[in-house]
């Protein structure tokens, strides 16, 4: 069984390939590596101007050593087999996107850090409680959300009563698996104006 690619080895390659050093680069794509990187190490903390950074495609079972990441907007770590949310406080302040799908995400714990979140797509993972999902209105930007393929969202997609429950539990999307989300004026049919 080959061993796992470090970040480090990952990000020589890149800077090779690239021609760009790492600490001045604003996006930095680290995805399917071979082999797989497991582990998100201490050499992340070099890339103090990236601002888009792709880890996705990898066999990382935890966020971790993002607190240089100063500047970071995009984060991309679909397709790994993460559990947990914890570990994104570092990046709380500056992260707009986080692409998380297909991992192994049940809790939303340590997703209210995250003040500047507008893009959220988390398909494919495996929430199933409201008690979770309404995490998420902790997140005064969020306006797009995608969530499908969650055990939650497939059980009331199936009763037809997902786009309904869900922007009403999270008032201010816009965007919910793809769909625009209309709103209803609250006002609109009491006849006395």
């Amino acid at each position: 069984m080959a061993k796992a690619t470090t970040v480090r080895e990952a990000l020589v390659k890149w800077e090779e390939k690239s021609g760009e050093k790492v600490s001045e680069a604003k996006a930095i794509k680290l995805y399917g590596q071979i082999p797989p990187i497991e582990k998100m190490d201490a050499s992340l903390s070099t890339l103090t101007n990236c601002e888009k950074l792709s880890l996705s495609t990898n066999c990382i079972e935890k966020i971790t050593n993002l607190n240089g990441l100063k500047n970071l907007r995009i984060l991309s770590l679909g397709r790994n087999n993460i559990k947990a949310l914890t570990g994104l406080e570092a990046v709380g302040d500056t992260l707009e996107e986080l692409w998380i799908s297909y991992n192994l995400i049940e809790k939303l714990k340590g997703i209210q850090s995250m003040k500047n979140l507008k893009v959220l797509y988390m398909s494919n993972n495996l929430v199933k409680e409201w008690g979770e999902f309404v995490r998420l209105a902790d997140l005064p930007c969020l306006a797009d959300l995608v969530f499908v393929g969650n055990p939650l969202e497939e059980k009331h997609s199936a009763e037809g009563t997902w786009m309904d429950e869900a922007s009403k539990r999270l008032p201010n999307l816009k965007k919910l698996d793809g769909t625009p989300v209309i709103k209803q004026e609250e006002d609109e049919g009491d006849g006395e104006s």
